[in-house]
């Protein structure tokens, strides 16, 4: 297989001054001399070996021809992890300072997301914080360094009384959705972490929601940070749409909700079609020794007629 096949039509002179040389005609031993008519014997070895020599030029001529042409090969066919797209939702209302072991559930919360982060090596993720209004942090990327500086910025006693005063569950999600469905490659993701009731989510809005995260292939896993079980609509989007509702009661059940949602989201393995590769090697080592047989012959090996 080569890049630029037409080349290969310049084979042709090569393979003309070969058939030329061994017809006799280009190997340098018709020669006529003025010697005594005697018969001399014909040494068919010698002669076939300076035949030989005499037609390396033009097997190397033919060797580039082909370096010219471009030798191609196929690559062996490879494997790469399948990019998982995960959108963190994480609420920042105000009952999120509530005391959760050695902190509060916010600090928590960003703890147990950056841990997940680190041993979810290759995959893009994303950060909105919401409350009553929302705010995408960090868009989705497979650098997640961002998230280390998060912390600081994003608890809830440091943003306006205005954004924090409720959590609507229902609007958070939705936006999250409108950034998943710009990713073309990969699974979608949300985690959900809030520790209250949803103000937008009563009234069949959890199904509309459900429905919209399913048609678009979104998998929800919704983590409920505080004492007594999760709102019920948090069981229906997550049910519908091939996810888990898992409630953690204090930041060691958190991390352990994390990794088991890992396990739960096991990264894929693609395969990768083969691709086209240049394969010059073996023309050039081919070449490098038709030359060096050439200059080996032009030390001494030569035709004389006597």
């Amino acid at each position: 297989m080569f890049a630029y096949p037409l080349l290969l039509i310049l084979l042709v002179i090569p393979a003309g001054v070969f058939i030329w040389v061994w017809q006799g005609k280009g190997a340098g031993h018709q020669v006529a001399i003025p010697v005594d008519g005697g018969r001399h014997p014909r040494r068919r070895i010698r002669s076939a070996l300076l035949a030989f020599t005499a037609s390396l030029p033009a097997l190397l001529l033919a060797v580039t021809v082909l370096l010219l042409a471009g030798p191609q090969q196929l690559s062996e066919p490879k494997t790469k992890k399948k990019l998982t797209n995960i959108q963190f939702a994480l609420d920042v209302s105000g009952s999120m300072t509530a005391p959760f072991g050695e902190g509060n559930r916010y600090d928590a919360a960003m703890s147990a997301i950056n841990d997940f982060i680190n041993y979810r090596e290759g995959d893009a993720f994303g950060l909105t914080v919401f409350g009553d209004h929302f705010l995408h942090w960090i868009r989705l990327t497979s650098d997640p360094s961002a998230f280390g500086y998060a912390t600081a910025f994003l608890g809830p006693r440091r943003l306006p009384v205005w954004f924090r005063g409720g959590t609507k569950i229902g609007m958070a999600l939705e936006e999250c959705l409108k950034l998943l469905i710009e990713r073309e490659k990969g699974d979608r993701l949300i985690i959900l972490v809030s520790d209250g009731y949803s103000a937008d989510l009563g009234g069949g809005r959890d199904a509309e929601v459900a429905a919209k995260l399913a048609a678009n292939e979104v998998t929800v896993y919704a983590i409920h940070v505080a004492p007594g079980a999760a709102p019920p609509q948090l069981l229906t989007i997550s049910g519908r749409t091939g996810g888990e509702v898992f409630a953690a009661g204090d930041p060691e059940a958190l991390a352990t909700i994390f990794k088991r949602i890992d396990e739960m989201q096991k990264t894929g393995i693609e395969k990768i079609a083969a691709e086209s590769m240049d394969n010059f090697k073996p023309f050039a080592l081919a070449g490098t020794a038709t030359l060096g047989l050439f200059l080996l012959s032009l030390t001494g090996l030569r035709y004389t007629p006597w």
